[in-house]
């Protein structure tokens, strides 16, 4: 149990335990009243009848207000206990490497976060009341009619003992049923995310009737789990009502039996009747917090499952910071591989970059190029040797320090729905719109800031949409660049863009990269041009290193990539230098 919800259950627990005891006095006011009040020997007590009433208002009160008390603390305390719940999700999601959200639909991620906590919320807030309520009237109203005749609350207890056998059975069955429904809601969020997100797309394609099938099919199947669920609960509910309505009876007739035997008074007959219907009502709404208890824990158990889920990229306890000055990066025998068992991107990597170089990294697609980025920033881990920073194994290095000293500008720069400014600012905390204008004119994007409608201020749009896809890169280098990190890792910023965005990436990529150790993937080989060294990747392998001079014209991939590159992009050949 979460350590906020239980520290506010003693307080909790009493609060309940008043409200259920002072809904056993009014039918002890009863049979008082009948017994002692109107059937006393003498002719009607009017004074003990008053002085019963009047306890039975305040009593009502008391409760009254009890129950208020224990819905507010209750409200509170789930709130408090699930908001953190939510939280500690949330930010283990983001722990998950790469890898393991990729495996995972991002709407399945987003429902464990979002709705599955929103059904433990509503069963603690709403089933947790009538749970505590309930489970207090039934123990009081036992112990009370227990008190006033054994013999007709043995009856009352035989005549459950049947439902409390289903009720197990059905527990089962239902934790079951709504361990499906939780996942088909899952389904739903996915498929509604991907066709919302991949809207373009479907309309480029004029695949919506595929997509609309594919959400009909998603809802029909939660659809379906849904009916199956409600059916089991109403069998529950039926179960109930049956056996409280045998119950009633029974007493009724037994305790007729007992009052003409003169066991009983009639005032105790009609108190115990009372009894009887606080003992039956917990039974009848058993059906509804049973549903709603498996629908959370199922829930729950989804949420359990991401929180117990072992991050593989971890930050380490006691991580060591990074030293100062310029970065080197030392691949020792890497290797790496996507699935157990699978096919290596990367195998047996073993080099050195020197610090303040500027390396592009070229192969073919599927070569391994990406996989490089993701190891250096530790995205994800090697399975086999070390990735080492200025001598410091990644693994022992904080993520703190990591991420302050290293930097990667992927290739489609993701923004957020916010302002240019805010969105750099994601890069250095704390800097004012003027600083963030002086960073453009430095990169030499003055000019475009400038023709933006509200220049800093102007709105980016969700995932950056009111960009154009040159222009999200062109925020995310100037978000890079007032990181101002050692180590910088770039997914070739310039391989979808038009030329007059792509003349400006690279003035500003130059700026950008003076002085820092950079890794560029490159997809255009105008990068390898300019850079101080070239690696190329072939199955995973680095098989080829040096100059861009040294590699154009000698045997290798390296030149036959430059070549088909020349004649794709109609460059004339260049000489070597």
């Amino acid at each position: 149990m979460m350590p906020e919800f239980r520290q506010g259950l003693p307080a909790t627990f009493a609060l309940a335990l008043i409200a259920t005891a002072g809904r056993v006095v009014v039918p002890i006011a009863v049979q008082q009243t009948l017994d002692r009040g109107l059937g006393a020997p003498t002719g009607p007590d009017i004074d003990l009848v008053r002085v019963l009433v009047a306890i039975s208002v305040v009593v009502v009160l008391v409760t009254s207000l009890a129950v208020y008390r224990m819905n507010v603390r209750l409200f509170r305390t789930t709130e408090t206990a699930l908001a953190n719940l939510r939280v500690r999700a949330f930010r283990h999601v983001h722990d998950l490497s790469v890898l393991h959200q990729q495996g995972q639909r991002r709407g399945s991620l987003v429902s464990r976060v979002t709705s599955d906590v929103d059904q433990l919320s509503v069963f603690m807030q709403w089933g947790g009341v009538l749970g505590l309520i309930s489970v207090g009237q039934l123990v009081v109203a036992t112990i009370v009619m227990a008190v006033y005749s054994w013999q007709l609350t043995l009856l009352v207890l035989v005549c459950f003992v049947p439902l409390a056998l289903a009720i197990r059975y059905f527990s089962r069955r239902l934790a079951t049923v709504y361990g499906v429904v939780r996942e088909r809601v899952g389904d739903v969020l996915g498929a509604v995310a991907e066709s919302v997100v991949g809207a373009p797309t479907v309309r480029a394609y004029g695949i919506r009737a595929r997509t609309a099938a594919r959400i009909d099919t998603a809802i029909d199947r939660h659809y379906r789990a849904s009916v199956q669920a409600q059916r089991t609960t109403a069998a529950v509910f039926v179960s109930g009502e049956l056996v409280a309505a045998v119950a009633n009876a029974a007493v009724v007739v037994v305790g007729v039996l007992l009052g003409i035997g003169g066991q009983i008074s009639a005032g105790t007959l009609v108190a115990f009747l009372f009894l009887v219907t606080l003992f039956v009502a917990p039974v009848q709404t058993a059906s509804e917090v049973l549903n709603e208890a498996q629908n959370a824990v199922a829930g729950f158990r989804r949420v359990l499952d991401v929180l117990d889920t072992a991050p593989d990229v971890s930050d380490p306890e006691d991580g060591r910071t990074l030293p100062p000055g310029p970065l080197d990066v030392r691949f020792d025998h890497v290797g790496f591989a996507y699935a157990e068992g699978g096919r290596k991107a990367l195998e047996d990597v073993d080099l050195t970059i020197t610090a303040r170089t500027r390396v592009a990294i070229v192969g073919e697609t599927g070569s391994g190029k990406t996989t490089f980025a993701k190891l250096v920033t530790r995205l994800m881990d090697p399975t086999e040797g070390r990735v080492l920073i200025r001598g410091v194994p990644l693994t022992e290095i904080a993520f703190a320090s990591l991420r302050q000293r290293v930097v990667m500008v992927p290739q489609d720069g993701f923004l957020f729905d916010a302002s240019v400014a805010d969105n750099v600012r994601y890069g250095k905390p704390g800097m004012t719109d003027a600083h963030i204008a002086a960073a453009f004119d430095e990169l030499g994007l003055g000019d475009w800031l400038e023709s933006l409608s509200a220049g800093v201020a102007t709105g980016v749009g969700q995932r950056g949409e009111s960009l154009s896809a040159g222009e999200r890169q062109l925020v995310a280098v100037a978000r890079a660049y007032v990181a101002d990190p050692d180590l910088l890792v770039l997914d070739e910023a310039t391989s979808a863009v038009d030329p007059a965005t792509e003349m400006r990436l690279t003035r500003a990529l130059d700026a950008l990269t003076d002085g820092r150790t950079t890794l560029t993937i490159a997809h255009r080989l105008s990068t390898a041009e300019r850079a101080d060294e070239v690696l190329v990747v072939d199955a995973g392998r680095v098989v080829q290193r040096g100059t861009h001079a040294q590699l154009v014209d000698a045997e290798g991939p390296y030149g036959r990539l430059h070549a088909s590159w020349r004649r794709s992009s109609g460059r004339q050949a260049e000489p070597a230098v």
